[in-house]
């Protein structure tokens, strides 16, 4: 696929700390439309592998390009939904206000934003299940409730490509077929979705795309094609058990998350 139709191409990205490598010479590119889950065990920088694309993090070499451009000239085009765990929640703010944080890059830091702001806060938070907490603090909502707020401060801005970290995580049954519901509509929508996921179990059913990744890119593309046992085994060092009927990997939450 030409770089310049791929919602992301990431080349030959290599990120070090302290002179160990935590991501070696990836390549990557993603089409548009797609649902994609980041998947790989401990330490294989899933996370990282985000916060580099995203300029979050130094990369020591390599590109990064959304639909064809550098991430910089493109970073309207792209929403971001951190992982819960990374967040100050007793920050003192409510949740309609964390909501229309999502539109200061529309907005610039110095425009107040209002009435027309405020509706499109409701509107997301209505799409989540959220807008009867719009006045309630942050730091008295639940795990859940606060992943499916920044769910709708993500939807506010209207990005054509979403990276999600681990948005499912600690989230009850409940919240995650929302979210799941709310991302296959993001998806219909033509936008392209890449979220960083542990469960290998829900992979086929929940995502169209994937990449494993440990360090290094192991394998990338339709779950269909590299979502098999022998990719599995790469990524995860022989340590998984996989069963053929289903395409169904058994393995526990706790060995695939990072």
């Amino acid at each position: 696929m030409p770089e310049e139709k791929a919602a992301l191409a990431v080349r030959d990205l290599t990120v070090a700390y302290r002179d160990q490598p935590v991501l070696w010479d990836i390549d990557l590119t993603v089409p548009s439309g797609v649902l994609m889950a980041i998947v790989g065990p401990n330490g294989a920088g899933k996370t990282t592998l985000i916060k580099a694309i995203l300029g979050l993090v130094n990369a020591a070499a390599g590109q990064v390009k959304i639909f064809g451009k550098p991430y910089g000239a493109q970073r309207d085009l792209v929403g971001y939904v951190p992982q819960r765990g990374s967040v100050d929640w007793d920050f003192p703010t409510n949740v309609v206000d964390v909501v229309m944080m999502g539109l200061y890059g529309r907005l610039g830091w110095f425009r107040r934003p209002g009435l027309p702001e405020r509706e499109q806060a409701m509107d997301a938070l209505k799409k989540v299940g959220m807008q009867e907490f719009a006045g309630r603090q942050i730091s008295q909502l639940s795990g859940g409730q606060q992943q499916r707020v920044f769910l709708a401060r993500a939807l506010v801005q209207d990005a054509e490509v979403y990276f999600m970290d681990e948005p499912f995580q600690g989230v009850d049954a409940t919240t995650e077929r929302a979210i799941i519901d709310l991302l296959r509509e993001l998806r219909a929508q033509g936008k392209t979705v890449i979220v960083v996921h542990h469960d290998l179990q829900t992979v086929p059913e929940y995502f169209d795309h994937v990449l494993l990744l440990n360090v290094r890119r192991i394998a990338a593309g339709p779950v269909s094609e590299v979502f098999t046992d022998e990719t599995l085994r790469l990524t995860y060092g022989g340590r998984i058990g996989f069963l053929r009927t289903g395409l169904q990997p058994s393995v526990s939450p706790n060995q695939a998350e990072e």
